[in-house]
């Protein structure tokens, strides 16, 4: 299976090269596939939080690269550069406030920094480092994608129809996805016959980059409203719903793109199978349960508005960008470490004092 997805690859949204990051512009797809270079770790928090780069995973290994340029602008000023590196920090940190992925890169990288040697470089060390933050997640992702068809092929009878909600695939990671690598997997093996996307509001990820992975791999796919996702549970015989995940609490509850929640009350009224594809990274242990998980509010005008284009009447809006799923609602959670089913803090718990699979 390895194999088969590394030949299928065919999408790259992060690049490191010639001493800059490059990031594949995700606003314009896909009309349009424009590479923007950052060459400071300002401008590319401003990425992250302007939506170029989006995707948990994603955003963690665009602030690992961040912080590389942010020291190579700090050492080439001189003095303190890592008392002066923390600014740098701080503005990647306050970015984007619900994906862990984020914080567990940046403590990564502070944590290599405190493992320096006074001979070591300190740029070639942090850059190996956030190079490995960056291969490790698509490692992560190709072990997921087979756990997880492995996953479906258990409960397979017919071939298997699935729902996928916002965008989990190449443009949200390291590369070939956590939700959308499971279900490539599954097609892969001839298990998947349809994919349904909801299009979800209000930047159309699924619609704009979902729709676009899946429709350049041949994977067969119909759009639709993420409206209707309770509907074709009832008439399209879907049978599993995977979705990624933003972050993970102790107890499994499981925050994501907005409309996850309502999509796991949909499938526990249809008994339909609910499965969480996510890397170890977005677990964290820290927080009890999805209560304590800050969910971040964009500016209303993502609502109110389309391409610049006001389409709404004059009102205000509330524009929360993730929900939170309770645990109970979710049948299985894939990581790279392995599978928890019906997942609760005793199992969570367990999970995390696994080594990862290979």
């Amino acid at each position: 299976m390895r194999e088969r997805l590394l030949a299928a690859e065919k999408v790259t949204a992060i690049e490191w090269r010639e001493g800059a990051l490059h990031l594949l512009d995700q606003r314009l797809l896909p009309f349009e596939e424009r590479w923007l270079r950052y060459d400071t770790a300002a401008a590319v928090a401003e990425a992250i939080r302007s939506m170029v780069v989006r995707g948990a995973p994603a955003i963690g290994i665009s602030a690992a690269y961040a912080l590389v340029l942010g020291a190579q602008a700090r050492l080439a000023a001189g003095g303190d550069w890592q008392a002066a590196l923390e600014t740098d920090f701080q503005v990647l940190a306050d970015s984007r406030p619900t994906a862990v992925n984020l914080f567990w890169a940046l403590n990564r990288m502070r944590e290599r920094l405190l493992r320096l040697k006074e001979n070591d470089d300190p740029l070639a060390a942090l850059e190996a480092e956030a190079r490995a933050i960056h291969l490790s997640d698509r490692e992560a992702n190709l072990t997921m994608a087979q756990l997880g068809a492995d996953l479906i092929r258990k409960y397979q009878g017919n071939l298997q129809t699935v729902l996928t909600h916002c965008n989990t695939g190449a443009l949200a990671t390291g590369g070939f996805g956590t939700a959308l690598g499971v279900i490539r997997a599954a097609y892969l093996d001839g298990l998947v016959e349809r994919v349904y996307v909801d299009e979800t509001r209000p930047w159309l990820q699924g619609a704009r980059l979902t729709a676009w992975e899946l429709a350049n791999e041949g994977i067969p796919l119909s759009l639709n409203a993420d409206a209707a996702a309770a509907h074709l549970m009832k008439t399209k015989g879907i049978t599993w719903v995977i979705v990624g995940a933003d972050r993970i609490t102790a107890n499994g509850d499981v925050a994501n793109k907005i409309g996850t929640y309502q999509l796991a009350v949909n499938a526990m009224h249809h008994g339909v199978r609910f499965m969480v594809v996510a890397p170890s990274s977005t677990i964290d242990m820290s927080l009890a349960s999805g209560d304590d998980i800050v969910i971040e509010e964009r500016d209303g005008h993502e609502l109110l508005e389309l391409a610049g284009r006001r389409v709404a009447a004059d009102v205000p809006a509330v524009n929360p960008v993730f929900d939170v799923t309770p645990a109970d609602l979710i049948d299985f959670i894939i990581t790279e470490k392995g599978i928890v089913e019906r997942p609760d803090t005793a199992k969570m718990t367990r999970l995390m004092c696994r080594k990862r699979l290979h």
